[in-house]
């Protein structure tokens, strides 16, 4: 039967029924193809081609749907959902849509004997229900402030974030690199004054964590920074390049001539009277480098040095006053840059020459500059109680070095969430095995009629994960899947997949750990949406004609 739409809109184009079904799901079974080669520390990489030619090579799901150019509606939505996935939880984008696609494929199989797609999907709302039950009781529980401690734990849970993006002697060192810069600026109650309470609902803010970027000599150089790295660097050639045990003075106080807020001029009937106008300027700035200098020398000892880390400007002549003094000065620093100095070296920022104090200053164990071609970088480092700091990321091509950010990124978001959830999952497939196993053993015996086939293909649907590790590592997946079946059966233990060997594994001895919360968005987001797409009985491009009469209108098309 034709749908009642003809009767209104003759041009609109419908797709009905089982074809509007088949239509949605080739949809997201080829967007589930397309990604589920980089699934795993053993997924292949996509190249990533512009229209001007720019070149990206990446296996970062979120990456690849953002970059990529879809056209077909339903892969349009699979793609918007897993991106979602991706900025509530910063992982999980190519899983949500394994399992997007899957659900729809095994929901396919039963739509095609006949049964009703809402018979279907009330068993994937029993299934889901239920997988996020025996999630809370599968996963392993520890305290946010031991895991922090557990630099072991901390680093099994980057390594396995990392390890999916990155050649794995690369994620090695950037693991490290990440565990050290969540160590650092994780709120510790003894440094902010908080109670434990307070201190386990405070985030983790990882914008204190600044990631720079230098092209230069190998991915593996990269290397955690226990301070900052500016972008920028003194502006006098005469200013040292290194100092040690330096006083740190932030300031937003300008050093040079400023313009009026209202509208004025200087007058003046003769060359003495300019002159007296410009010495009265310059004895101002005179003063304000004075008080600098003097203060400088009142609170460093021997073998301390000063370093002044300006927002606004320095003029020339201030500039070569501070050099000869043996101060290293830099101006017009970023302002996230001067907030992030306070919280990594100490101190306060100073709005005023008036307001100088000791107590006010930070402090750093060596200062640095160095000269990168045309760039300068001035490196802050080892600062004594810091809770901010940088990931100096370097390789040698563009290439590298925006795979190393998005994997950066991914793996900071991984410890991050580990820890404001105050557990971890078992990976390697392992949750998926047991939770399948849950489903047939327990729950499809206490559900009643048809939708215990819903139920039945959702537990399915779940092995697609191990399924594709095992394609994706040259294993036969059948072979794979009954292993780790059997192994779960016989020890009751976390089983998961060893991507080397094809055997069972402990996934937790093995230090794989997933996080909570993307296992628990995944299967929200990719449940509600197979959901959707399944119900959905006809598929209509229906827009308005931009004022043609129907004879005249163009025939558009929908992308199926």
């Amino acid at each position: 039967m034709s749908s009642r739409l003809k009767e209104v809109s003759p041009n609109a184009e419908i797709v009905s029924n089982a074809a509007a079904l088949a239509v949605n799901v080739a949809a997201a079974v080829g967007l589930q193809n397309v990604l589920k080669t980089n699934l795993g520390p053993r997924g292949t990489l996509k190249m990533l081609v512009g229209g001007a030619g720019q070149i990206k090579l990446t296996k970062d799901g979120n990456v690849l749907l953002k970059e990529m150019q879809i056209q077909h509606p339903t892969a349009c939505m699979v793609a918007r959902t897993a991106t979602a996935q991706d900025e509530v939880t910063g992982d999980g984008t190519t899983s949500t849509v394994l399992l997007c696609g899957e659900l729809l494929r095994q929901a396919e199989r039963y739509a095609s004997e006949g049964l009703h797609p809402r018979v279907i999907t009330d068993g994937f709302d029993i299934a889901r229900d239920a997988t996020v039950k025996f999630l809370d009781e599968f996963k392993v529980n520890r305290a946010a402030k031991s895991m922090v401690a557990d630099r072991e734990l901390l680093r099994c849970i980057a390594s396995t974030s990392l390890n999916t993006k990155l050649d794995q002697k690369l994620a090695e060192k950037i693991t490290e690199a990440v565990v050290d810069a969540i160590q650092c600026i994780y709120p510790d109650s003894t440094t902010t004054g908080d109670d434990e309470e307070e201190e386990r609902s405070r985030p983790i803010d990882l914008n204190m964590v600044e990631v720079m970027s230098m092209q230069r000599k190998m991915g593996t150089d990269s290397r955690f920074v226990n301070g900052l790295v500016l972008d920028h660097g003194g502006r006098h050639p005469d200013m040292p390049s290194i100092l040690t045990n330096c006083h740190i003075m932030t300031c937003n106080v300008t050093f040079e001539y400023e313009k009026t807020e209202v509208q004025s001029g200087f007058f003046y009937s003769n060359a003495e009277e300019r002159e007296k106008l410009v010495e009265s300027e310059r004895k101002w700035l005179d003063e304000r480098c004075k008080q600098v200098i003097d203060f400088k020398r009142k609170v460093c000892k021997e073998g301390e040095s000063f370093v002044m880390i300006n927002q606004k400007g320095i003029d020339p002549l201030s500039l070569d006053i501070f050099a000869k003094e043996g101060i290293l000065c830099l101006r017009r620093a970023k302002r996230r840059n001067m907030e992030r100095l306070t919280l990594a070296c100490g101190g306060s920022p100073i709005h005023s020459v008036e307001d100088l104090d000791p107590s006010m200053l930070g402090w750093a164990g060596k200062v640095s500059e160095v000269t990168l071609g045309e760039d300068k970088f001035t490196f802050v480092e080892e600062c004594k109680l810091p809770k901010s700091c940088t990931l100096l990321l370097q390789g040698p091509n563009i290439h590298t070095i925006e795979q190393i950010t998005d994997a950066v990124r991914d793996g900071l978001r991984a410890v991050k969430n580990s820890i404001e959830d105050e557990a971890v999952v078992p990976g390697a497939g392992a949750f998926e095995i047991a939770a399948a196993m849950n489903l047939r053993n327990n729950v499809c015996k206490t559900v009643k009629g048809k939708a215990k086939l819903g139920v039945d293909a959702f537990a399915e649907a779940l092995l697609v994960i191990p399924k594709t590790l095992a394609e994706n590592s040259g294993f036969d997946v059948q072979e794979c899947i009954i292993k780790l079946n059997d192994e779960r059966e016989a020890t009751g233990l976390a089983v998961g997949l060893d991507i080397i060997s094809g055997d069972p594994i402990v996934a937790a001895d093995e230090g794989i750990w997933d996080n909570v919360r993307v296992k628990r968005q995944c299967l929200f987001l990719s449940t509600v949406l197979a959901i959707q797409l399944l119900l959905v009985d006809e598929v209509m491009r229906a827009g308005k004609n931009r004022g043609k009469p129907p004879a005249e209108a163009e025939p558009g098309g929908m992308d199926l």
